[in-house]
């Protein structure tokens, strides 16, 4: 029996199949309309969700706000979207698609690591519980049902682990057809095992064991069964981004920017890598991030020639220029940002000619987004515009004469000039660099020159040093517009180091 409680103290029961989700969210939303305000019987204070919500949490959840953001509405529209996309690819057999949560990690024994949800997952249900998966079984567009498998409640693993929503009240939660325990998702495949299938499911990359267990079973029944791909799918929905993720993207790449600002201005020679590190991450946490979306670069002086440096041990010394790489996430959403700076708070004139260089490229590239059609087309771009600045500032030695200028840029910058970004910093694995760029996407740009001190395609005087300068790109109605927003002209950073 399902209550819904009004807000001048009402109380109506509505039998469980009288109304389905659609029909559920329209009835709410009317009765809104009117004045009335409707609540379903997980809000308050006895009733403590295996997450954060409105009621425990109000500093960070709005009522009726299923994770910041985004209501149980959300999710069961990208649901509908997911199902209407997959119908246009297959509709003759019985369509499941199956989606795995993330485990718990252990670093040893009974100490886990701090969980972070697959974010596939994360983002069809809302759901930031571990051991848990979605299965939609999809008949027709009209006719399909979706269950959320979860932890049942446990007194004993709650008073170890925390709050854990549970089955009975988890429809309601999440916005889903049905729930069940996580024991039962291999029976419930077995129940249609023996059936002319097609599964969606991610089986090349298995996320959850116990899941990855239960597909394998299920496709050693009898009966026809086609296994595909379901990530693809997913990405092509997740790579462009609603107006609610924008926000909250913008939010993060503020919060990122704002934190590698002010650490910034507390560099001085003698600190080291490590205490740059903890700096950035205490100010993106005091700014509201639940933390670092990855391990951060702090590389001073020779050290940011290694592109994904983050042992971040070295002591910083009085010439050394520091490349920090670093972003956070806030609610499910990441920021990536680079910014290099001098420890001694002035460039020197060498630093100075690569650093120009570098911005010049990026701020080039940047205002070329507004034709650009994908991220191939930039890099191309950015090896023929990092190439041709080089030669302009005499920076190469006739050891590259040998080669093109494009060829001398990708030697001197191997990595690609830009990823797509949202709740993976490298976002949307599956969508490729030549897909189209456009509105509500959102990329990073980040030229870079990494010299070290064997490079024999420059001048002496230009090895053992490392820059990079990256911001993230939000493709939007009225063009790309750049979101983070920490400053990066040389008279603007020589003036925060000095503050």
């Amino acid at each position: 029996m399902k209550f819904l409680r009004l807000n001048y103290g009402l109380t109506w029961k509505v039998h469980p199949h009288f109304l389905n989700i659609k029909e559920s969210f329209i009835l709410k939303r009317k009765l809104s309309d009117h004045g009335i305000k409707i609540r379903t019987p997980y809000f308050g204070a006895s009733r403590i969700l295996g997450q954060p919500s409105s009621d425990t949490h109000p500093h960070l959840l709005k009522p009726n706000e299923l994770v910041p953001g985004f209501s149980a509405k959300d999710f069961v529209e990208r649901r509908e979207r997911l199902v209407s996309n997959i119908l246009k690819i297959k509709s003759d057999l019985l369509q499941v698609i199956l989606v795995p949560s993330s485990p718990i990690h252990y670093m040893t024994e009974k100490i886990p690591y701090v969980f972070r949800q697959n974010t596939d997952f994360r983002y069809l249900t809302g759901c930031l519980e571990p051991d848990s998966a979605l299965l939609i079984v999809i008949e027709s567009e009209n006719k399909y049902k979706s269950t959320l498998f979860l932890r049942e409640k446990n007194r004993h693993s709650e008073l170890w682990e925390g709050p854990r929503t549970g089955v009975e009240i988890a429809p309601d939660v999440f916005g889903v057809d049905d729930a069940k325990s996580f024991q039962e998702l291999e029976k419930i495949l077995k129940g249609i095992g023996n059936k002319n299938v097609t599964l969606w499911y991610d089986a090349l990359n298995p996320v959850n064991t116990a899941v990855h267990r239960s597909v394998a079973s299920f496709l050693s029944d009898t009966g026809q069964k086609e296994l595909l791909e379901i990530r693809h799918k997913i990405h092509e929905l997740r790579v462009v981004k609603s107006l609610a993720e924008q926000e909250l993207m913008i939010k993060s790449a503020k919060i990122a920017s704002d934190a590698i600002e002010l650490t910034l201005k507390s560099t001085k020679p003698g600190l080291t890598e490590h205490q740059l590190f903890a700096t950035v991450d205490y100010h993106c946490r005091m700014k509201g991030a639940e933390f670092l979306a990855y391990p951060p670069v702090v590389a001073a002086g020779e050290n940011a020639n290694i592109i994904h440096y983050i042992s971040n041990t070295q002591q910083i010394k009085k010439e050394d220029l520091i490349l920090m790489d670093a972003g956070c996430e806030l609610h499910g959403y990441c920021s990536d940002i680079t910014r290099t700076w001098p420890a001694g708070g002035s460039f020197s004139p060498i630093h100075r000619t690569l650093y120009d260089i570098v911005l010049s490229v990026q701020l080039d590239l940047i205002s070329s987004c507004k034709e650009i059609s994908c991220l191939d087309e930039l890099f191309s771009v950015m090896c023929k515009l990092l190439g041709r600045r080089l030669k302009e500032a005499h920076v190469l030695s006739k050891a590259a004469s040998n080669l093109s200028l494009e060829e001398v840029a990708f030697k001197l910058c191997p990595h690609h000039v830009g990823h797509y970004l949202g709740m993976d910093v490298h976002d949307t694995a599956t969508i490729p660099r030549k897909a189209q760029l456009k509105e509500g996407m959102v990329i990073t740009v980040e030229p870079g020159l990494y010299i070290n001190s064997a490079n024999i395609l420059t001048k002496p005087e230009f090895r053992g040093i490392g820059i990079r300068i990256e911001d993230d790109l939000l493709f939007t109605n009225s063009g790309p517009k750049v979101i983070s927003t920490c400053p990066k002209s040389v008279d603007e950073i020589e003036s925060l180091c000095k503050r």
